[in-house]
C-alpha cells in the first residue's frame, strides 16, 4: 500500500474511532446516570465491560505496537549496516583513484546513489510507520465500533 493510501486509511480509522467513541461515551454516561438513580436496575454487565474491554483492546494495541516497533528498529539497523558498507566501498574507490577526476567521479556516484536511496528509504519508513499506527489502533477501533453498534440497539 502506498504512503498516501496508508495515510488515508489512518485518517479514516481515526475518524471512525472518534465518531464511535462519542456515541459510546454518550450512551454509557446515560447508563451510569441511570445506575446512580436506581442502583437496583443498574446494567452491571455494561458497567463491567467499560473497564475490561478497554484493558483488552489496549493490551492488543500495545502488543501490535511493540512488535511493529521492533520490526522498524530491525529495518533501521539493516539500512544503517547497508549504508555503512556502501560508504566504505565508496571510500575505497575514492582512495584507489589515480586522479582527482576519478576521486570526484567516485564520490559523486556515491552521493547521487545515497540521495536516491535516502528518499526511497524515507518513504518506505514513513509508510511502515503509518501502517503500524493504523494496525496498532485497530483493536481499539474494533472495540469502539462494536460497542457503538451494540449500544445503538
Amino acid at each position: 500500500m502506498s504512503p498516501i493510501d496508508e495515510a488515508a486509511r489512518a485518517a479514516r480509522a481515526g475518524q471512525e474511532l472518534l465518531e464511535a467513541s462519542g456515541d459510546v461515551i454518550a450512551r454509557r454516561l446515560t447508563i451510569m446516570a441511570e445506575a446512580i438513580a436506581d442502583p437496583a436496575k443498574a446494567d452491571m454487565a455494561e458497567l463491567t465491560l467499560m473497564g475490561s474491554e478497554k484493558l483488552d483492546a489496549l493490551s492488543k494495541s500495545a502488543r501490535i505496537g511493540l512488535n511493529g516497533a521492533a520490526v522498524l528498529a530491525q529495518t533501521a539497523q539493516t539500512v544503517a549496516a547497508r549504508e555503512t558498507a556502501t560508504a566504505s566501498r565508496a571510500l575505497d574507490a575514492v582512495m584507489r583513484s589515480e586522479t582527482p577526476a576519478e576521486m570526484l567521479a567516485a564520490q559523486g556516484a556515491w552521493a547521487a546513489s545515497a540521495w536516491s536511496r535516502s528518499l526511497e528509504q524515507g518513504w518506505a519508513m514513513g509508510a511502515a510507520m503509518l501502517k503500524l499506527q493504523t494496525d496498532a489502533l485497530q483493536p481499539i477501533h474494533a472495540a469502539a465500533i462494536a460497542n457503538a453498534e451494540r449500544l445503538r440497539k
